[in-house]
């Protein structure tokens, strides 16, 4: 089992969890419906990813039955 050399203090480990930091995810308009989508994600919104349609919507079913 390892064990630590020698005692680290209080500040030296509070210092060193104290750099984990959360940052903003990626986000982007999307090119077909300007909505904000996540970078490299297919939007949620229209179901568009890189000019395709890679999936079915909620939105287009209520279209649909219109």
């Amino acid at each position: 089992m390892a064990v630590p050399k020698t005692k680290i203090s209080k500040a030296k480990g509070r210092s060193r969890i104290a750099n984990w930091k959360v940052s903003a995810p990626g986000i982007s308009e999307c090119p077909n419906c300007h909505e904000m989508k996540l970078e490299h994600r297919v939007c949620p919104n229209c179901g568009y990813y890189k000019g395709e349609k890679k999936i079915k919507v909620a939105a287009d079913k209520a279209e649909k039955k219109k």
